[in-house]
C-alpha cells in the first residue's frame, strides 16, 4: 500500500498541503508494514535476517518520506 499512497503524494505535489498529507499516510503505512514484519517474524513466517532486512528498508523509506514532508518546497515545480 505504501507505494501506491507514495505514488498518489507526488501526483499532488504542486499543492504543498496535500502532498504533505500524502506523504504522512505513506509513513504511516510504512509504520504499519514494519508492524507486520515483527507479527511475520514472531509467528516464524520470515527468519530474523528476512525480518532484519525489509525493516531496515521500511526504516529508510521512512526516512525519506519524513525528509519530503520537512521540505516540500524541493519537490514542487
Amino acid at each position: 500500500m505504501t507505494y501506491f499512497t507514495g505514488q498518489e503524494a507526488f501526483r499532488k505535489r504542486r499543492y504543498p498541503k496535500s502532498f504533505i498529507s500524502k506523504l504522512s499516510d505513506s509513513e504511516s503505512e510504512a509504520a504499519e508494514t514494519q508492524t507486520w514484519l515483527d507479527f511475520a517474524e514472531n509467528c516464524k513466517y520470515i527468519t530474523g535476517n528476512e525480518h532484519n532486512e525489509l525493516y531496515a528498508t521500511y526504516e529508510n523509506i521512512i526516512g525519506k518520506l519524513v525528509i519530503m514532508s520537512l521540505h516540500p518546497e524541493n519537490w514542487s515545480w
